[in-house]
């Protein structure tokens, strides 16, 4: 009986040890992770250097900024859609970006997309004085 608790006991330790262990792990893979996005954030280089590609990108009304996230993705204007989403959230220009169709070039950065995407809003209020 001595022996079967002593395994038991030597078990429960060995377990509680890989326990602490993985969570230790996760934390700090979700720190790393997290870090890396927050650093990319403000410092993504653009997908290529010099020229670059022009690209045609049209973006509708109804269009998230994740949905322009993974458009610009999939044209190869950005590396990562929710990394792009992030930026837009982090953007002073959030709110000017709008419809229509821009010529984007790979050698931008997502600000300097974001900036091209700008829609001049027109000010009903400016034209009545």
């Amino acid at each position: 009986m001595d022996v079967k608790n002593m395994v038991f006991a030597v078990l429960g330790a060995i377990f509680r040890v890989v326990a602490v262990v993985v969570v230790v792990y996760a934390v700090y893979r979700g720190a790393e992770i997290s870090f890396d996005y927050g650093y990319r954030i403000f410092t993504e280089p653009a997908v290529s250097a010099g020229e670059g590609r022009t690209v045609t990108v049209a973006v509708t009304e109804d269009m998230s900024p994740s949905d322009i996230g993974r458009l610009l993705e999939s044209k190869g204007l950005v590396r990562d859609a929710k990394l792009f989403t992030l930026q837009y959230y982090f953007s002073e220009y959030r709110k000017d970006v709008g419809a229509g169709i821009f010529e984007l070039s790979t050698s931008m950065t997502a600000e300097e997309i974001m900036e091209a995407m700008v829609v001049e809003q027109e000010d009903d209020e400016s034209d009545e004085e």
